[in-house]
């Protein structure tokens, strides 16, 4: 296995230059090679190199789905630089803060897309103090990965920090998730390892890039050379027929993405009988759905895992039925699980813990030194403030949630982030927000309120002042309910399970 990105990108380049590339998009659609990715970014790294962009150096990269994002990739590796991918529906308050924690040095972003115009968002974070340059899709990208010469790479340690994700959690501000070439290669080979198909596989992923299950899907490309299609953003139809026309064998997403994908290709007539694996994230798959793809042949299975470790438990396509329904699989090769109370003490086998993980894909740590204090146990073992245990055959059962997050179609909302919003309005005394289970997005933000004296509050009144905040569009409450007081234990928290059972 290679050693760090570059070496990877350039292996299977060598190896596969002709593995096919198509991204369908209203914004930048192309088909091209591997080969031609890998160059182009080489050459773009080259140039970033000579414009001062060095072994260690941010570079943010705010892009979509886009051959684009797979060469500013590959130019931050060949420059020795550190690979922030940020997802672009982040306004000014989130992508403000992430330039600014991690001093990012570039950053790339469209010029405009989804009727955001990205000059604005910029400007409109305030102060970036460690920004060079803000580079925009258009003739500056175009005159960067322009032909020309192309330099040996800057040398870098496998073990460096090589990506920053950034990912929303308990805390307010989203946080940084360090990871090496090392740990994110590992990631790839057992994914390798666990495919179905052989030369023939071709992956459509709808994660944005942003996220680690998208980075995942377009490293896997650049790394490895398996064949990817990309949509900029989310379209059923659009997948089905993407499936239909390229044969592909394997995808990943939500039960929203698998749903509309099967009822669209039923629609329209579109013939999916070339995929063979869906994996799901850690989200209820209704029986009914999981039967239907076993019709077709389709094996769904769920994974385990997060920004921080992104694959600890995975089903294979032999599970039985009851176990690809209600279980996250077993611990895939390299990954270790133990389940501990509050105190970090190991429950009993078969009692619930909190689920905690160590493996070669384990991220370094957060940028942010003060989160790893709370975010790890003695011997680098992971609290994933999950709950769960194992059953008797060695599946994961996750049973609880000790994190205050919520997943909205596969997006982990921060609700101390949302509740900072709800406190400045002014109609607003107390707020807490919680999970809404809803059928289409698995769940939806809902925010438990207590007015001010004299104060009244809707949901669209909800909704405009979120909108003036600058907070991503998706934390947006979509459920609102008024209460007198909220309840509270004796030392003042907030019980949010009794929310959850009034909603």
């Amino acid at each position: 296995m290679s050693s760090n990105f570059i070496e990877a990108m350039t292996a299977a380049a060598a190896r596969a230059p002709g593995a096919a590339l198509a991204v369908a998009s209203d914004r930048l659609p192309c088909t091209t090679t591997l080969g031609d990715v890998v160059a182009a970014g080489r050459r773009m790294g080259t140039r970033m190199t000579a414009a001062g962009v060095g072994r260690g150096d941010i570079v943010a990269c705010m892009l979509a789905n886009w051959r684009e994002w797979l060469v500013v990739a590959v130019a931050s590796a060949q420059a020795g630089g550190v690979m922030l991918p940020v997802v672009t529906i982040y306004g000014a308050k989130e992508l403000g803060f992430i330039l600014r924690q991690s001093g990012a040095k570039w950053l790339f972003t469209p010029d405009r897309f989804r009727n955001v115009d990205y000059a604005q968002v910029v400007a409109d974070c305030g102060d970036l103090p460690a920004l060079e340059r803000h580079i925009a899709i258009g003739p500056d990208f175009a005159a960067l990965e322009a032909h020309g010469p192309i330099a040996d790479p800057v040398p870098v340690d496998a073990n460096d920090l090589a990506l920053l994700v950034y990912t929303s959690g308990t805390t307010a501000d989203p946080k940084g998730v360090m990871h090496s070439a090392r740990g994110f290669l590992a990631e790839l080979e057992t994914m390798r390892a666990m495919r179905v198909g052989g030369d023939d596989d071709a992956v459509i992923s709808p994660w944005p890039p942003g996220h680690v299950a998208g980075a995942l899907s377009m490293y896997r490309f650049l790394c490895q050379g398996t064949p990817l299609i990309l949509m900029d953003q989310w379209d059923a139809t659009l997948a089905a027929q993407l499936i239909d026309r390229h044969k592909v064998t394997s995808s990943s997403g939500t039960p929203f993405h698998l749903s509309g994908m099967l009822a669209a290709a039923d629609t329209h007539g579109y013939d999916l009988t070339s995929l063979r694996q869906y994996l799901v994230g850690a989200a209820p798959v209704p029986p009914s759905l999981i039967k239907r793809c076993q019709a077709q042949r389709l094996a769904v299975y769920h994974c385990y895992g997060s920004s921080e470790h992104p694959t600890v438990t995975s089903g294979v396509l032999d599970d039985p039925l009851d176990k690809q329904l209600h279980t996250e699989g077993r611990a895939i090769a390299g990954s270790e699980m133990r389940f501990v109370d509050d105190d970090g003490h190991d429950v009993a086998p078969g009692e619930d813990g909190e689920i905690c993980t160590r493996g070669p894909e384990l991220f370094l740590g957060y940028l942010d030194p003060v989160l790893n204090e709370a975010a790890f146990l003695p011997g680098g073992w992971y609290r994933t403030g999950d709950i769960g245990r194992l059953d008797e055959g060695g599946y994961l059962l996750i049973t609880d949630r000790k994190k205050d997050i919520i997943i909205r179609g596969g997006e982990n909302i921060s609700s101390k982030e949302v509740e900072a919003v709800l406190l400045a309005h002014p109609a607003v005394l107390d707020a807490a927000v919680v999970a809404a289970k809803d059928e289409r997005m698995g769940e939806v933000v809902r925010a438990c309120v207590v007015l001010a004296p004299g104060g009244s509050l809707t949901l669209d009144e909800v909704r405009d002042h979120f909108f003036s905040s600058g907070i991503a569009k998706q934390k947006t409450p979509e459920r609102l309910s008024i209460f007198d007081e909220l309840p509270r234990n004796a030392s003042g928290k907030v019980l949010k399970h009794q929310l959850r059972e009034t909603g």
